[in-house]
């Protein structure tokens, strides 16, 4: 015991430890507050805003959560002992300004400030996204962050179905589907949402059935209807990220100018024959459709797969890429496609990777967003702008 002592007085010797009153002081001014308790202590009750790393995983999680080693960072346990051992680590890992809150959280509590008990995983959620949990950059905070987003994937086919299971399968709570169309024999050969029997059915139910038996956590919103000028605003409006898996040119700029006006981003995926590509467009920050693709090619140069064909196994190879940079964008991780458009050909296996700069003549733009009359654009896919 006296030599744990000694170590604990050497330990926090060389750490600067804070109290709570100042500790609370640099939570104000937007220092980082690091809980380092056991998850069965935080379950009880945590710091707002907390980032949590249990003692044991600190060394191998703490710089991909916390990458900025100059950030002044207040680190706490339950009573701060845990946490002076773990200031002295991160100090050896290069962390330049790291405090130790002496009396730890049950002190924090028991002065009266602020703490709230955080929304859990359930064990049934913890064994389904365990390799999640294993994963710094997600860990239990982007697990919550996932179940409570929500994205739109446009279309139930090709893409929507390698995209819609494996959003399903990472937690994302809410999915809402797009599709008007019916279970064809045809569409089995890619579309893997859907099988023999449910061939006549509505492809909005039929992938509800697949999604919600895979997942019980999912809520499915269907949208059984053609995407409009009439209804696309109403049916974008709350969703964090929008796929695009739409097979026609109108329907792709339609959603372009209304996710434009809502400022909403949209991972776009097409696919032809044995080539596919994806990209992000995000009306906030990066180039969109238009600036991509100003104009739409005339029909006879833009068959779709019913005319052309396509292998079945590549729009799970595009559809698989629009589910990656969706969650992406939902937890804020890696580099987004945002002005960068990848290609894939299948027959060479080869990606290939292309600059889309934004294009200073394309007027819908999220600035110009109480311009942009949202109306249905088949035909030419020009933009409609108020009082133009």
């Amino acid at each position: 015991m006296s030599s744990f002592r000694e170590l604990l007085a050497a330990t926090k010797a060389s750490i600067t430890e804070i109290d709570t009153e100042a500790a609370a002081s640099l939570r104000a001014g937007g220092s980082i507050v690091l809980d380092v308790r056991e998850p069965d202590e935080v379950a009880q009750g945590v710091i707002p805003g907390a980032v949590t790393i249990v003692r044991g995983n600190l060394e191998a999680q703490v710089e991909a959560q916390l990458p900025d080693k100059a950030a002044t960072i207040v680190v706490h346990c339950a009573g701060g002992v845990r946490s002076a051992f773990a200031a002295a680590s991160m100090m050896e890992l290069g962390y330049a300004d790291v405090r130790s809150m002496d009396g730890g959280f049950e002190k924090w509590k028991t002065e009266g400030r602020p703490w709230e008990v955080p929304a859990l995983l359930d064990a049934d959620q913890r064994l389904r996204y365990s390799r999640h949990l294993l994963l710094p950059e997600v860990g239990e905070a982007g697990q919550q962050r996932l179940l409570g987003a929500k994205v739109l994937l446009l279309g139930a086919g090709g893409l929507g179905s390698p995209a819609a299971l494996y959003l399903a399968a990472a937690g994302v709570g809410t999915l809402g589907i797009v599709d008007m169309d019916v279970v064809d024999a045809s569409n089995l050969q890619r579309q893997i949402l859907h099988g023999t029997d449910r061939i006549g059915q509505a492809k909005v139910a039929s992938a509800r059935q697949t999604i919600e038996g895979m997942n019980p956590d999912i809520t499915v919103t269907a949208h059984d209807v053609r995407l409009s000028a009439d209804n696309v605003l109403d049916i974008i409006t709350g969703y964090d990220v929008i796929v695009d898996g739409a097979d026609n040119f109108p329907s792709r700029y339609l959603l372009n100018d209304a996710s434009v006006k809502a400022g909403i981003p949209v991972v776009h995926g097409s696919i032809f024959r044995f080539e596919g590509q994806v990209t992000v467009f995000d009306p906030l920050d990066g180039p969109t459709y238009r600036d991509l693709q100003p104009q739409a090619p005339p029909a006879e140069l833009a068959p779709n797969c019913s005319e052309a064909g396509v292998l079945g196994v590549l729009p799970g190879i595009i559809g698989c890429l629009q589910a990656l940079e969706a969650i992406k964008l939902l937890l804020g991780i890696g580099d987004s496609l945002r002005g960068r458009l990848v290609t894939f050909d299948a027959l060479e296996l080869a990606f290939r990777e292309y600059e889309v700069p934004v294009d200073p003549a394309n007027e819908v733009t999220y600035d110009n967003r109480d311009r942009i009359e949202i109306v249905d654009l088949a035909g030419s896919c020009q933009a409609v702008f108020a009082g133009a």
